[in-house]
């Protein structure tokens, strides 16, 4: 038996809930969280290049300075120690420079003074220029091939003369390779 309905619940509309729900990108708070996120990326970022050269620096003194004290180097424990062998202490930034001077050398084909001012410049490496110095002696690199390999490039792309190819090696506003350097790139040019 089914009960009777009532006229007047019959013509009554569905009950709707009384505020539709926001999607989740529309909610004030997701977007205070984001601009937050930002604000602290972005401070972080500005805090560490300030500080990054003054930390390696502190760094290198402080390991020197434990280096010259000999109750530092004495082991702490009472095991038989192994020797080490003993390798000059080389500054953080002197390494760094190092592995820079190799990326540049042995992909951009860089001559010795293009690297050692590559490395110095306010818009490169910011090294010193006894960091710098000490790269560009210790990279192991072939200039010979370097100087070939650009020579190679600006005949290949800019299509120039031997002489022009020459002029752009040695020149102070070019690669700065050496005269030598620069003849040697010419004469396998070919090859």
């Amino acid at each position: 038996m089914t009960t009777p309905v009532s006229p007047q619940l019959q013509s009554q509309p569905p009950v709707q809930s009384a505020k539709p729900k926001k999607p989740w990108w529309k909610r004030w708070w997701l977007w205070l969280v984001c601009i937050v996120i930002i604000v602290a990326i972005a401070a972080g970022q500005g805090n560490n290049t300030g500080t990054s050269a003054p930390v390696a620096q502190q760094s290198a003194s402080s390991a020197q300075s434990s280096a010259a004290s000999p109750s530092a180097a004495a082991p702490s424990t009472t095991q038989p120690s192994t020797p080490q062998p003993s390798t000059p202490s080389v500054p953080a930034e002197y390494t760094s420079a190092l592995r820079q001077a190799d990326t540049y050398a042995n992909t951009m084909h860089m001559s010795k003074q293009g690297l050692y001012d590559q490395l110095t410049s306010q818009y490169g490496g910011k090294f010193s220029a006894e960091a710098a110095q000490y790269a560009v002696d210790n990279v192991k690199t072939d200039w010979n091939a370097n100087a070939l390999a650009k020579a190679k490039d600006y005949q290949e792309t800019m299509a120039m003369s031997p002489e022009a190819i020459r002029d752009q090696l040695t020149s102070q506003h070019g690669e700065k390779f050496t005269e030598a350097e620069a003849a040697y790139a010419i004469d396998h040019l070919n090859d």
